[in-house]
C-alpha cells in the first residue's frame, strides 16, 4: 500500500519481504560449459567479422561513388562560377572603358534590346564585340551551371540505379526549365 505523506512524497506502507536462496554447482561441469560458450562466441566471432568486412568494404565503395560525385559538382559549381563571373568583370571592365563617362539617362526606360534576350543573339553579339554581351555571356553561363550541375547528378543517379533519386531530379530539372521558358511564353 501507498501513503502520500506531507512532503508530498509516496512512501510505501507494507514491509518488503526478501529471501535468499544458495545453490551450489560441480566445478568440473562449470569449466565444460564456460569452454563451450567460449567455443561458440569464437565461432560466431570470425563469422560476424567476416560478414562486418563485407559490409564495410560496401559501405567504403558506396562512399567513394557518393565522393566522387560530390567532388565533380563541387568544382563544377566552384570554376563555373569563377569563369562566369570573371567573364562578367571583364565585360564590365570593357563597357566601363569605353561608357564609364557618359551620363546616365533615367528620364525614359530603354530595354534591353533584342539581340540579348536569346542565347543565340548573345553569342552573335560577343562574336560581333559587344561589351554587353561579353556581360550578358557571364550571366548566361551563371544561369546555365545549376542547370548543368542538375543534368550530372541525374545521369550519375541513372547510373547508380538510384530510380527515386532520377525522378527528383527530373523534377527539379523540370521546374528549372519551367521557369526559363516560361518567361518566353
Amino acid at each position: 500500500m501507498y501513503k502520500l505523506n506531507s512532503g508530498f512524497r509516496w512512501t510505501c506502507t507494507t514491509p518488503i519481504e526478501t529471501e535468499v536462496g544458495t545453490f551450489t554447482c560441480d566445478l568440473k561441469e562449470q569449466n565444460s560449459h564456460i569452454q563451450e560458450l567460449e567455443e561458440q562466441r569464437l565461432n560466431q566471432g570470425i563469422q560476424i567479422n567476416y560478414q562486418s568486412e563485407i559490409a564495410s568494404h560496401l559501405i567504403l565503395t558506396k562512399a567513394a561513388n557518393e565522393k566522387q560525385l560530390e567532388y565533380l559538382l563541387s568544382n563544377l559549381l566552384k570554376y563555373g562560377v569563377l569563369s562566369a563571373s570573371s567573364i562578367v568583370l571583364f565585360g564590365g571592365i570593357l563597357y566601363l572603358i569605353n561608357h564609364g563617362f557618359e551620363p546616365a539617362k533615367y528620364q525614359v526606360f530603354i530595354g534591353t534590346p533584342s539581340q540579348f534576350r536569346s542565347p543565340i543573339g548573345i553569342v552573335n553579339a560577343v562574336l560581333a564585340g559587344s561589351r554587353q554581351g561579353i556581360i550578358q555571356l557571364g550571366l548566361l553561363l551563371l544561369i546555365a551551371i545549376p542547370i548543368l550541375r542538375v543534368i550530372i547528378s541525374c545521369l550519375t543517379f541513372l547510373l547508380q540505379r538510384n530510380f527515386i533519386y532520377v525522378i527528383i531530379t527530373l523534377l527539379v530539372f523540370t521546374s528549372l526549365m519551367y521557369s526559363l521558358v516560361g518567361a518566353y511564353y
